[in-house]
């Protein structure tokens, strides 16, 4: 069984046992969460699709940690006009681990 969640803006597919990246969560490490935005679930040869969202139908997780990714060099000019910057990004994430699929 898998289970299409939306969440941080961006679309996910999930299995039980998962784990993925998100978009940073105001949660705390080993805190369960639940996700109630789920657009598809699928099961042996059946697809259940919501419009948008499949009713009553959700996800639940498990937060391992937060943290920040990969520092990222940006760097802007304009040129003939000696004008430029750098920056770097280091972007916050939430890793979960999905439990259950509840559809």
């Amino acid at each position: 069984m898998y289970a299409v969640i939306e969440t941080g803006g961006k679309q996910y597919q999930v299995k039980e046992g998962d784990v993925i990246f998100i978009e940073k969560l105001a949660s705390q490490a080993e805190e369960k969460i639940s996700f109630d935005k789920v657009l598809a679930v699928g099961k042996d040869d059946a697809i259940t699709v919501g419009a948008p969202y499949v009713d009553g139908a959700s996800v639940a997780a498990t937060v391992l940690k937060n943290g920040k990714g990969k520092k990222i060099t940006v760097f802007t000019y304009k040129p003939k006009k000696g004008e430029k910057t750098k920056q770097g990004h280091r972007q916050p994430y939430t890793q979960v681990r999905i439990d259950a699929i509840n559809a």
